[in-house]
């Protein structure tokens, strides 16, 4: 095995290549930038920032059409009155609680990237390695998508649909797109693992990719918690 990239230190490349290694892996990839920041890092950073003003329009909108809808209501039951009572909010904050789980292993992972440990023992999540915890957060972030999608039928099947009325078209829309994200999510963490798996030596680069991918889960589920504080309790 060749040199281990840990806390974001400076390495110098390997001196021997690992078995079967056509190439040494470059220092480049081995190395922390001396006196700047990671650029992947802060580029992620930075469509993070870009990430939260599309919610902020979803919020918006929400908020506006729910004023907007109860206004005319008047003294009478408003649409969100009526509508929000079809919600499970039991199933939702369970599902809420296994996506924050998530966000804790895929720290626990972070961590393991940055100590440079790949793999680990996993009767104890202290010492878990990088796939371990991230094995785990894929399987419980596509047991929240899969949660999601069994509410979505539900409510398909008492006859509510993005097109039923205004409150309906807001509530698909915000769970919807963050659905997606999730899901992107997944297909990141499937590619740090499978990085973990083909390459030999693990380098700084793929210690930043393992916290950038963190920095997004923990993105997606700091909105996923205001999405279901607005839109289960705030009603």
């Amino acid at each position: 095995m060749g040199a281990v990239a840990t806390k974001h230190e400076t390495l110098t490349a390997p001196a021997q290549l690992p078995s079967g290694a056509l190439h040494a892996v470059p220092a480049s990839r081995l190395n922390k930038p001396k006196g700047r920041p990671d650029t992947v890092a802060v580029g992620t950073i930075v469509w993070l920032a870009s990430e939260l003003m599309f919610f902020a329009a979803l919020f918006a909108a929400y908020f506006w059409t729910r004023s907007v809808t109860t206004e005319r209501a008047g003294d009478g039951m408003s649409l969100w009155d009526a509508s929000t009572q079809h919600l499970d909010i039991t199933f939702a904050s369970i599902n809420t609680a296994i996506l924050v789980s998530s966000s804790i292993t895929c720290q626990l992972g972070a961590n393991a990237a940055e100590a440079g440990r790949v793999s680990g023992s996993w009767l104890n999540p202290l010492k878990w390695g990088l796939r371990q915890a991230f094995i785990v957060t894929f399987i419980l972030g596509s047991i929240f998508v899969a949660g999601q999608v069994w509410e979505y039928f539900t409510l398909f099947g008492e006859g509510y649909t993005i097109s039923t009325n205004v409150y309906w078209s807001a509530f698909f829309l915000a769970t919807g797109f963050h659905g997606i994200h999730v899901f992107g999510g997944l297909v990141a963490f499937l590619f740090v693992l499978a990085r973990t798996y083909m390459t030999r030596t693990h380098t700084h680069e793929q210690t930043v990719t393992a916290h950038v991918v963190s920095y997004y889960w923990h993105f997606v589920d700091v909105i996923w918690i205001l999405l279901f504080g607005v839109i289960y309790f705030l009603r």
